[in-house]
């Protein structure tokens, strides 16, 4: 593996992601020292779309957005994630191509490993195994729950669980409130709650003037989180 400031740090990343959860130490160490390192300034690409899926990649460092392209070249932002997160995973299942685009959103540093190397240690470790069919379990459950919400909730209800997502995962406090420290357009939030420009500027405008959120060009700042969480889990508004 190329240098990381230490072997340490790495084991620790991974066992906060799902594929190497529980297992033992020296496991863990053994698939650390099988990795490679790669990193990608912001704004670059770790894989495209359609590029052969030959690596499975853990993020060490940095944010990274995931985004699709449609057949007339629209491109739609996906999810965003944060360090000790995989990507990449659908070559674990043998698929041939990548589905998606991961984009670093940051100086970002990365690992990876082949299918081939890490069916080496899947071979030896049940433990192993079982861990990477809870990850594709986990995909399919997430496209299942994103295909729920786009069928069955209101907008406000997509756009706040949006904005409560990346305040937990990039969130940083300010004197304003949360910050969502990634550069984040009203089209990038309408291509991730699933509903279009116009709706989230309409819905962004009546939170701010109720003190929710404070939005500019391309920041939000979550003011008053409790409000978002009412409106994400369809809370009744408390009377005065």
């Amino acid at each position: 593996m190329a240098a990381l400031d230490s072997l340490t740090r790495l084991t620790e990343r991974m066992r906060s992601a799902t594929l190497f959860a529980g297992l033992p130490d020296a496991e863990v160490q053994r698939i650390a020292a099988a990795a490679h390192l790669k990193q990608m300034p912001a704004g670059e690409y770790f894989f495209l779309q359609g590029d052969p899926a030959e690596r499975i990649y853990l993020l060490v460092e940095g944010r990274l957005k995931l985004s699709q392209s449609a057949a007339d070249g629209q491109q739609a932002l996906l999810r965003v994630i944060g360090a000790g997160s995989l990507f990449g995973a659908v070559a674990l299942a043998q698929a041939k191509e990548y589905p998606v685009s991961a984009q670093a959103a940051a100086d970002s540093q990365a690992v990876y490993w082949t299918p081939l190397e890490l069916m080496e240690f899947v071979k030896k470790s049940p433990e192993l195994a079982i861990n990477a069919m809870k990850v594709m379990a986990e995909h399919v459950q997430e496209f299942q729950d994103r295909y729920l919400q786009l069928a069955t909730e209101r907008v406000e209800r997509r756009l706040a669980r949006t904005l409560l997502r990346l305040a937990a995962q990039t969130g940083k406090k300010t004197d304003a409130g949360v910050l969502i420290d990634l550069p984040l357009t009203r089209q990038d939030l309408a291509e991730m709650s699933g509903t279009t420009l116009f709706s989230v500027s309409r819905i962004l405008n009546q939170w701010e003037e109720q003190g929710l959120v404070a939005v500019g060009r391309t920041k939000v700042v979550v003011v008053f989180p409790h409000g978002l969480v009412r409106i994400a889990e369809d809370l009744p508004v408390k009377k005065e």
